[in-house]
């Protein structure tokens, strides 16, 4: 059922769901995947795009966190691995493992002797062993060019990063194909409330109909997966106790890989505020984050780099590459993403914040919010037991099923390299084989991206604007200079007929897009270049 079909439903009769989520990150399309695979009637809405917001905008990393663990956050740590062990035995392709180096330094902290000891527990908890310590000398046959000046030793582990835009992507077509109805671009205008004040239905609103009256759908349980916007929907709650939280901005640059070429992530505790930033290759590009700072701008608008970020992450890539001479001329794009933190309202610096998830539960109504993308499955299962209450055990699936429909193992045809191949089995799923009969094989030139994923995705994943396509159903605008502009005239020649768009549409949509671009995904310009 497509995305027009299931509003024509919804529009009519009034229906009944078990479940309604409300957010299309990575949270709430755990909670459709896990609810749908349980055999509830779920329903899933968000008010942009799937994974518009902080899901299509993180540090891409799938990790235990060894922050949290030196902080002694250990079930949060053990959670993690155990969930990343899970991903990369699930889904190759979609979340691969990354090897990470620590370079220690004359009088830095943490010193190698510490640090082995932080990563042998970490492995421990896990169940692997990965760490390893090198000699300076061994350490440039990882990261040449990595500055040796006063190195006294590398400490080297595993975590794993994938496309997080693209793993929400995956977790909508596992919902959807278990029955979920997912949509984008709708958005939940009101709780409804018997006169117990139970949750009894929820009023949505589409973004092509929004003139229209809205749609009323009835349900016993809305879970308010909307991260840094929980508090809206907890605004018509009674309950004495919210989710607090507090936005912090994360932003990110993308440098051409041959300017940067690290072949694992290389990270480093910086000066100015003692937090660990890194480089590490991602999509055919080299990215450098993250910032942690207070986000107090409005959060239906773009979030964006400012020059005071961009200046404290080329500071490092110099620090820790100094004959790569990066500035801000090769800059391909930046990212930034508005961390939802549950607060206690103390005060603390940003980094300090607790990372662990909260849930509220007020008659109905289970908000969620914080933790991290690496834990999504378990914050997801914790909602639903806590929405079914004491019905969980019998109908909630058991937690030792897939999350992740297996591939198909097909045989690679000739014309696909190996890891386009391995890469779409993961984004894909049983999808690959179809993506290739039915569309153009060919690769886009510089981005390993090939013309029938933007085929498949113009048919079969809700593209309602042209930003959807080049910045989260395909990273296009954030791996090739100018957001690929000189890409959009083929885009239009291969698209515009699949979305169904005219000539005056496809005008609109690229401004749109190109706006967004200069807006949320470009070097600051005026007084953000300089803000510092």
């Amino acid at each position: 059922m497509d995305r027009q079909q299931i509003l024509e439903n919804l529009k009519g009769e009034t229906q009944t769901f078990d479940v309604v989520v409300v957010g299309g990150g990575i949270t709430g399309a755990g909670v459709a995947r896990e609810a749908a695979g349980s055999g509830l009637k779920t329903l899933l809405v968000e008010q942009k795009d799937f994974a518009w917001g902080t899901s299509s905008r993180s540090s891409k990393m799938v990790h235990g966190g060894l922050r949290y663990l030196a902080s002694g956050h250990i079930g949060l740590t053990r959670d993690a691995v155990r969930e990343r062990e899970r991903m990369l035995l699930e889904a190759p392709g979609l979340v691969d493992p990354l090897p990470f180096l620590m370079p220690h330094y004359k009088g830095s902290f943490p010193g190698p002797g510490l640090f082995q000891m932080l990563l042998a527990m970490y492995d421990r908890l896990a169940g692997t062993r990965s760490h390893q310590k090198y000699t300076p000398a061994e350490t440039l046959n990882w990261a040449p060019g990595l500055d040796t000046t006063n190195l006294r030793a590398t400490s080297r582990f595993t975590d794993a990063v994938t496309d997080d835009a693209r793993l929400v992507q995956r977790l909508i077509a596992e919902a959807s194909h278990d029955g979920a109805m997912c949509l984008n671009y709708v958005a939940a205008t009101a709780v409804d409330r018997d006169d117990n004040g139970t949750v009894c239905g929820l009023r949505l609103t589409a973004e092509e109909n929004a003139e229209q009256s809205a749609i009323t759908v009835n349900t016993r349980c809305v879970i308010n997966a909307t991260g840094a916007w929980a508090d809206r929907l907890q605004k018509q709650s009674a309950t004495d106790h919210p989710l607090t939280i507090r936005p912090l901005r994360g932003s990110h640059l993308v440098i051409p890989w041959h300017k940067l070429p690290v072949t694992c992530a290389v990270s480093l505790i910086h000066p100015d505020d003692r937090r660990p930033v890194f480089a590490f290759p991602w999509a055919g590009a080299t990215v450098l984050g993250t910032t942690d700072l207070e986000h107090a701008k409005d959060l239906n608008e773009e979030p964006a780099i400012t020059g005071g970020e961009v200046n404290y992450l080329l500071q490092i890539a110099t620090r820790l590459f100094p004959g790569a001479t990066i500035d801000r001329a090769d800059v391909l794009s930046t990212w930034a993403g508005v961390r939802p933190v549950v607060t206690d309202g103390g005060g603390k610096a940003p980094s300090r914040e607790n990372r662990e998830h909260a849930i509220r539960h007020d008659k109905g109504l289970i908000s969620i919010a914080g933790g991290k993308l690496t834990t999504f499955r378990q914050m997801a299962r914790q909602a639903l037991a806590m929405a079914l209450g004491d019905q969980h055990e019998d109908r909630l699936r058991s937690d030792e099923q897939r999350v992740f429909t297996a591939t198909p193992n097909d045989r690679k045809p000739d014309d696909i390299t190996a890891l386009a191949w391995h890469r779409l089995g993961g984004y894909y799923g049983p999808h690959r084989q179809s993506i290739l009969n039915n569309g153009d094989a060919t690769e886009i030139p510089d981005t390993g991206v090939l013309w029938a994923e933007l085929e498949w995705a113009c048919r079969h994943e809700q593209v309602q604007h042209l930003d959807d396509l080049m910045l989260r159903r395909t990273r296009l605008g954030l791996i090739l200079p100018d957001g690929a502009a000189s890409l959009l005239p083929e885009i239009r020649n291969r698209c515009q007929s699949l979305l169904g768009w005219d000539d005056a549409r496809w005008h609109q949509e690229q401004e749109r897009y190109l706006a967004t671009y200069r807006k949320g995904y470009q070097l600051p310009m005026g007084e953000d270049a300089r803000d510092a």
